[in-house]
């Protein structure tokens, strides 16, 4: 689809693209087969779509082999997805808040499954935090972000970047960021850069579900006073002296603040704690 034909399929619709919903249609066919060739996806794998938009991408994963799901949460779009995909037998769609979806429902554990979708940029992180809870999430996500989330998900310890949703995406994956893409290649071009993440799913998480939500918690309250010190912020949540003995035997120094540690460190970090949350 080029950009005279998204213009007459929106015209068709009496639609012009909804800021509120991030509404940017990647049309640039080389890229898009770029995405689809570095996504992960094999022919035959179910693969996840969010915000499919006019179909561009859509259609290149199916023309690749993948067995897709589509959720869009714009009726006109939806409707329009219908009639273009009417004859694919690989396509489902589902009309729904891709942030309200039941993912583990519609993938329940035992189905293995991928994300690839240039996703709508409103939505980011919400859905991403839907992807992280999931009891089944995807075996790998690929997705068109904003640059500034991107980094943000793939940043390492000691970099602005680096915050509790950084830490939270890659106790579960590795992450990095391939690709800087720019405006021009969607219409209406975003404001701002974007680029594609990857997204690989740990064989083992980093932290064991027993103490997954309580080191999510953590990690909250620490990168909401990122400056100050482990010993402080600790202190506050434990007491001076059961704070010293956490940090004593994970090892850190009272000193160092929550940007300096790695992720698995957060974890061992939560392990020294717990059992002084535990006496609460």
């Amino acid at each position: 689809m080029n950009k005279a034909q998204l213009l007459a399929a929106m015209e068709s619709l009496g639609m012009r693209p909804g800021r509120g919903l991030g509404q940017n249609f990647l049309l640039d066919g080389n890229l898009l087969e770029w995405i689809v060739r570095n996504s992960g996806a094999e022919p035959g794998d179910r693969v996840l779509e969010v915000g499919p938009g006019f179909g561009a991408l859509t259609e290149k994963l199916l023309q690749h082999g993948v067995r897709l799901t589509a959720i869009e949460f714009d009726h006109r779009l939806a409707e329009y997805q219908r009639r273009r995909f009417a004859a694919e037998p690989n396509f489902t769609l589902v009309e729904s808040d891709a942030c309200k979806v039941d993912y583990d429902r519609l993938f329940p554990p035992g189905t293995t499954y991928r994300a690839v979708a240039n996703l709508p940029y409103a939505i980011s992180s919400v859905f991403i935090a839907r992807m992280l809870a999931a009891l089944n999430p995807p075996r790998s996500m690929f997705f068109m972000l904003q640059r500034e989330m991107a980094e943000r998900l793939a940043a390492v310890p000691g970099t602005k970047a680096y915050g509790a949703l950084s830490v939270r995406t890659q106790l579960i994956y590795e992450v990095a960021v391939v690709k800087i893409v720019l405006p021009q290649v969607f219409c209406p071009p975003p404001e701002v850069e974007s680029a594609l993440a990857a997204f690989t799913l740990r064989p083992t998480p980093l932290c064991d579900p027993d103490t997954a939500d309580v080191t999510a918690w953590l990690v909250k309250l620490l990168f909401s006073q990122r400056r100050k010190q482990l010993g402080k912020l600790l202190g506050n949540i434990i007491g001076r002296e059961a704070a010293a003995a956490a940090l004593a035997d994970a090892g850190f120094s009272p000193e160092l603040r929550p940007d300096k540690l790695a992720v698995a460190e957060f974890v061992a970090l939560t392990r020294a704690v717990m059992p002084f949350l535990e006496r609460e």
